[in-house]
């Protein structure tokens, strides 16, 4: 089972190994966003409530989602100082335990706060469990995508409140970034300052959309007012849904890709 804990809501997906199939999937967004004793709270309700979640399971893992992270090349990383990569772009407390996942696809180091009452929760129940920062699964996630790739090409990540941009180029890490957002001009406006800034022109360079977004969508729509080349990434990968399962799974690449 993968978890995947943000401030604004949760999200629970269960995977039988054997057939390589989503047998639970479900998604439970939050009116709006608390602190991390709130989403204790839900957390453990859901827990009491959905007895799906209650059954044993051969590996559990748990995805932070916040905007306490950033990114450290390998070669410049020093455990001893953890707190100095976060104290300057991201609202940390002394008391913060702070953690870091390697990315050994750019060897990169990402560095971040975990919700840790969460994490103390789900031990108690599960004992052992792997647990990764959520920017950490989408970078892998691109530069997988991106391996083999020669040009520039922008993502988005998007969520309920905030979304991350993310600029490969020539298959390589450029860019990693994340912003709230609360309107569609929000959005549109990160987007093409991040390409200014990057002296991309969007009449030429790609931008892809993941996450909670479809061609429906306000976010999609004036994206493409302002972006020549707009696209909603296909999902790749080989697990399949089993009967039931809500079709929405497919655009959560993150649980996806934790499995």
């Amino acid at each position: 089972m993968s978890i995947q804990v943000s401030l604004s809501g949760l999200s629970f997906c269960i995977l039988n190994t054997n057939t390589q199939s989503v047998v639970f999937f479900k998604s439970f967004p939050f009116e709006k966003k608390g602190n991390p004793n709130d989403l204790l709270d839900k957390l453990t309700h859901l827990f009491n409530t959905e007895s799906t979640l209650k059954q044993s399971f051969k590996s559990v893992t748990v995805i932070h989602e916040n905007e306490l992270s950033a990114l450290v090349p390998k070669s410049l990383f020093n455990e001893d100082h953890l707190v100095d990569y976060l104290k300057f772009n991201s609202k940390i407390l002394r008391s913060d335990f702070i953690t870091y996942d390697e990315i050994s696809a750019n060897e990169s180091v990402n560095v971040y706060v975990p919700y840790v009452n969460i994490n103390n929760y789900l031990y108690d129940i599960f004992g052992e469990f792997e647990f990764k920062h959520f920017s950490t699964i989408v970078i892998e996630t691109i530069l997988k995508l991106e391996k083999n790739t020669s040009d520039t090409k922008m993502y988005a990540h998007v969520s309920n409140s905030h979304f991350e941009i993310i600029v490969t180029k020539n298959g390589q890490l450029q860019l990693y970034n994340t912003f709230d957002y609360t309107t569609k001009e929000d959005f549109i406006y990160y987007l093409l300052f991040t390409a200014e800034q990057l002296g991309l022109n969007p009449e030429e360079f790609p931008l892809v959309l993941l996450g909670n977004v479809t061609k429906e969508d306000e976010l999609f729509k004036i994206a493409y007012t302002y972006i020549r080349n707009v696209s909603i990434i296909k999902t790749s990968t080989k697990i399949t849904l089993a009967n039931g399962v809500n079709e929405d799974c497919l655009s959560n690449l993150v649980l996806l890709n934790s499995f």
